[in-house]
């Protein structure tokens, strides 16, 4: 049998494996599946009364491994990128899911199995529910203003700490419910299962993040006048400065961003609103 190397338990965790093998407890927690993916399963599941979130990991398995590894990638094979990355937006007071409990096998990376259970985050939606809305209920000018500048904000402290997301679209930021009543936006982030940190953050991980954001808000309606006022908050620079000599950067998350909309154009699965 291989040996088992528990990184952290919580103790509240601690309390409800107690005697139990923590990778054995986790692979048999049961709840409502809400991805399915080969090699990684995330399940929303009750211990003791409180919700928590558990991705399992199975092992990537060599094909994967070597198709990373031929486009120059480091393969993502476990629970590990999340719970560092849970665990440090913590300790830099960003709001993301907190870790309970992780744990990885040991052996070959592509058959290593590993699993990580984050407490829900409840009384969130996700941007991509909230925006969905405002197709049939146009919200105020104030909230669309608000929302933008909100994951302006988000964005610029969560890169100023040294993260990337990598798959960050509005889908994966949260807006506080209660706060959103009363017009205020609050957001939180999940799904960090390729989340990386950085001293600092080198400029292509900051494109394709930013690319991310802006592609998965284009059909939203937000005016070019708007988005500077994006780039001016995310840079916290006027935007003569914002610019200057970095008007490249600019165009070209654009142009990814753009590239991105039209490939999801032709599969049938934008609402076709963006024009360049």
């Amino acid at each position: 049998m291989k040996k088992r190397f528990v990184s952290y338990l919580r103790e509240d965790i601690a309390a409800v494996w107690a005697d139990q093998d923590p990778m054995n407890a986790a692979f048999a927690l049961t709840g409502e599946v809400f991805r399915d993916m080969p090699g990684r399963r995330t399940l929303k599941v009750d211990l003791n009364g409180r919700d928590y979130f558990v991705k399992l990991h199975f092992g990537v398995g060599w094909r994967e491994v070597i198709k990373n590894w031929l486009q120059f990638k480091w393969p993502v094979v476990g629970a590990e990128n999340e719970f560092r990355a849970c665990r440090g937006l913590a300790e830099a007071g960003i709001p993301a899911p907190q870790p309970a409990a992780y744990a990885s096998s040991q052996g070959s990376i592509a058959q290593r199995r590993s699993f990580v259970l984050c407490d829900a985050l409840t009384g969130y939606s996700s941007l991509e529910d909230v925006t969905d809305t405002w197709f049939d209920a146009p919200p105020s000018a104030l909230l669309r203003q608000r929302v933008l500048y909100a994951v302006a904000r988000f964005a610029r402290d969560f890169h100023a700490q040294g993260f990337i997301h990598r798959d960050f679209y509005i889908c994966h930021l949260l807006a506080r419910d209660d706060a959103l009543r009363e017009g205020v936006v609050e957001l939180a982030v999940l799904d960090l299962h390729r989340a990386r940190r950085f001293a600092r953050v080198p400029g292509r991980w900051r494109k394709r993040d930013l690319a991310a954001l802006l592609f998965s808000s284009l059909d939203l309606g937000y005016s070019p006048r708007q988005w500077l006022r994006f780039v001016r908050i995310y840079t916290g620079q006027p935007l003569r400065q914002s610019f200057g000599n970095r008007r490249w950067f600019w165009r070209r998350i654009l142009r990814r961003a753009e590239r991105l909309y039209e490939e999801k154009r032709r599969k049938g699965k934008s609402r076709g609103l963006y024009r360049p």
